[in-house]
């Protein structure tokens, strides 16, 4: 995955620590980012978070910003970015939740929906996707967005 690759070679020459914080990805950015030869020298943890719990339990996500705004959510992504950087202490926290299909979606949230997540050193930005295509598209697509965004942070 280009996208993957680019970040990753980004990571890595500037030295920048990166972990993930996926549900709906389930892993993938993290493994497409160690596809990269170097990677474990910026990537020391990555955290799949699919349920509720976990992301309360591991992240600190906080159940009452699940409660009042739904786990898919700005606020939910931006919590699972801020929590992955501070547990793991990286520079760069990536964090996706959505809903991939293909059952799970409603007419407030269809699926596809996801939302994406950065924190870069004090900055956090989040990005609300509709993605169209099957549950494997949706991801890939999740995955391609999410790298794109730790880019944009990194570069700005």
């Amino acid at each position: 995955m280009l996208t993957a690759d680019a970040l990753a070679s980004l990571l890595i020459k500037k030295r920048i620590r990166v972990t993930t914080a996926e549900s709906a990805t389930a892993g993938m950015i993290a493994s497409c980012l160690a596809d990269t030869p170097g990677m474990s020298d910026c990537m020391k943890e990555a955290y799949v978070t699919y349920s509720n719990e976990a992301k309360e339990k591991i992240l600190g996500v906080k159940e009452e910003t699940i409660s009042e705004h739904t786990v898919y959510s700005h606020e939910v992504a931006a919590e699972m970015a801020e929590g992955a950087r501070r547990v793991s202490g990286a520079d760069l926290a990536l964090s996706v939740t959505g809903i991939a299909g293909p059952g799970g979606g409603t007419s407030s949230q269809p699926v596809g929906l996801v939302y994406i997540g950065a924190s870069y050193r004090d900055t956090t930005v989040t990005r609300k996707y509709i993605f169209s295509g099957d549950r494997n598209k949706v991801r890939r697509k999740a995955c391609i967005e999410a790298c794109r965004l730790g880019i944009t942070l990194i570069i700005k």
